[in-house]
């Protein structure tokens, strides 16, 4: 088994800085291949964890995985810096060190990615697949698909974060709540029309008896309510995910405010969960941002 060293500028992160180190002239031939004999050991141990040691052809793929791994823990322990990765590929746990923080990052962003066991334990076994570093694939993007696993991590976490925020624990279902905007929107919504309590899933039914304000449907009303819904989050959380709002939040907050109205005019005159249906789809139910998607019988 051998650790290839691509293209420089295609392969990943591992072969780019010792390709940056025989460049610069800052690492030996003898650094080298003490560097390929720790990646060559950790492939084994991988291997025997993971894999049939004792197949070749697993034996070359727990390499390329081991490759993707150390990878990624050492662009984010050297801060993406060459310089930096190859000072902490030679001292003596420099591999042992990236490829364990690269372990820790997918293992973390894999926490809403696992759907039942995985044969990699707590890591997503697509995940690893798209950080291995297969020697036929024209370009890494080992870093780019964590990034992405990262970000819906990230907004998984926060809405969770809503969730027990501004939601009664036992009063939804959590699978109905996986687009950001849509959770953050819907509590905001539900905090206009009751003053600020958590939301049960009773709107709909309670619509015909909600004194709907004036002051309540302009723009700037809106921005105020969902800043102080955020202001009770941790600071961190609230940045983030203020990042992640698109730059329509408020102004389709409003519409879902405005069509409140018409719904409020059916429900008075007792109209049936089926007529009120009909109005919810003709306005575009997914379009209504943050009006409930359950159905009220």
């Amino acid at each position: 088994m051998q650790l290839v060293l691509r293209d420089e500028n295609q392969g990943p992160y591992l072969s780019r800085v010792l390709a940056y180190g025989r460049t610069e002239d800052v690492l030996s031939n003898e650094q080298l291949g003490q560097i390929k004999a720790k990646a060559i050991l950790m492939s084994l141990k991988f291997a025997d964890k993971f894999y049939n040691k004792y197949k070749m052809h697993l034996l070359e793929e727990a390499a390329q995985d081991v490759i993707g791994i150390v990878s990624i823990g050492l662009m984010a322990l050297s801060d993406q810096s060459q310089a930096n990765a190859i000072r902490l590929l030679l001292t003596d746990d420099g591999v042992v060190k990236s490829f364990q923080k690269g372990w820790g990052m997918l293992t973390k962003v894999s926490q809403h990615r696992l759907h039942g066991k995985s044969v990699y334990g707590d890591v997503d076994k697509v995940l690893l697949d798209q950080v291995s570093s297969p020697p036929d694939c024209d370009e890494w993007q080992g870093w780019a698909y964590y990034q992405e696993a990262l970000a819906e991590h990230n907004r998984q976490q926060s809405i969770n974060a809503l969730l027990a925020q501004f939601y009664i624990v036992g009063t939804f279902d959590p699978m109905d709540y996986i687009n950001l905007e849509s959770t953050l929107a819907e509590a905001v919504l539900y905090r206009i029309f009751f003053d600020g309590k958590k939301v049960r899933q009773d709107l709909k039914r309670r619509m015909a008896r909600i004194e709907l304000k004036d002051e309540w449907f302009n723009l700037e009303f809106i921005e105020q309510q969902t800043k102080a819904a955020l202001a009770e989050l941790p600071n961190e959380l609230a940045d983030a995910i203020r990042l992640d709002l698109g730059k329509h939040f408020n102004a389709a907050l409003l519409r879902t405010l405005h069509f409140s109205r018409s719904y409020q005019e059916l429900a008075i005159q007792n109209a049936s969960p089926e007529r009120l249906e009909r109005l919810e789809y003709k306005e575009g139910l997914i379009g209504l941002l943050g009006w409930p998607i359950y159905i009220d019988l």
